[in-house]
């Protein structure tokens, strides 16, 4: 595992960071580290809020913030504005980023600060183009300079105490939607009382992939005994969000697996 000293020798050199702050395991030990290395007069940890974050992600961030003693602020971003994002192309997250740079740039470029995103090392091999829009942008990466994994940032979370360690993987709401399909309000609002609704049934690691009426539903694999002996109301939470199918996906929870599609096109 690399050495925190690294990460932390980083973001000395760095001086000043903003932290894109969105409460998931990467993004938060950033945040913690930052503080903790750079003191709140130099790190700040900004929490983008919108349609596409879930309501409970935003009510955590806010969470940690007041636990760990960070200096931390929320900021609105329209997505939902841009055509681009909206259209739902290989290239919704580009859309994304940039609106994130738009809302953070504006807060750290007066103190000479750089804005950093908590992408990893295994971040790197996916479809991401969100990473090259703020690359394009100039925003910083500290764990892929310091050689983390998602494996190393949890090991460290962990070591540190740090309760976000093994919280389940949370991306954006806007990635339950298909490509090619339009990303409104109303689908992200479904998505998310839909998620809401299996969390408060117990599951941790889950994702509820929106395809009009039909909800796809994948959980870990240990869980899928669970979600049958549980089936009507797994099936009754679902559908009181709003879909009229729900469905169960054996294979389990994958992260990303909505980009296998863009695989298929570029073949």
């Amino acid at each position: 595992m690399p050495a925190l000293g690294l990460l932390r020798d980083r973001l000395r050199e760095l001086d000043r960071v903003v932290v894109a702050f969105s409460g998931g395991a990467d993004s938060a030990f950033v945040a913690w580290v930052a503080n903790d290395t750079l003191g709140p007069e130099r790190a700040s940890a900004v929490t983008a809020v919108s349609p596409s974050l879930a309501a409970g992600e935003r009510d955590d961030c806010a969470a940690l913030a007041r636990e760990w003693g960070l200096r931390w602020r929320e900021v609105v971003t329209d997505e939902l504005d841009d055509e681009g994002y909206v259209a739902n192309d290989g290239d919704r997250c580009y859309h994304c980023k940039s609106a994130l740079m738009d809302a953070l740039e504006p807060l750290a470029r007066p103190v000479g600060a750089a804005v950093v995103l908590g992408t990893n090392l295994d971040d790197l091999g996916d479809h991401r183009p969100g990473q090259r829009a703020a690359a394009e942008r100039g925003a910083v990466f500290p764990l892929v300079d310091a050689g983390f994994t998602k494996a190393d940032v949890r090991e460290a979370s962990r070591r540190l105490g740090l309760r976000t360690w093994d919280k389940p993987a949370a991306a954006c709401l806007a990635s339950r939607v298909p490509y090619g399909t339009p990303v409104t309000f109303a689908v992200l609002d479904r998505v998310g009382r839909a998620e809401a609704a299996l969390r408060r049934l117990g599951f941790r690691q889950l994702r509820v992939r929106h395809y009009g009426d039909v909800a796809r539903i994948e959980l870990d694999a240990d869980d899928l005994p669970t979600a049958i002996a549980r089936r009507a109301e797994l099936v009754r939470a679902v559908k009181d969000a709003g879909y009229t199918y729900v469905t169960l996906d054996l294979e389990g929870f994958r992260s990303g697996n909505l980009n296998a599609a863009i695989g298929k096109e570029n073949r």
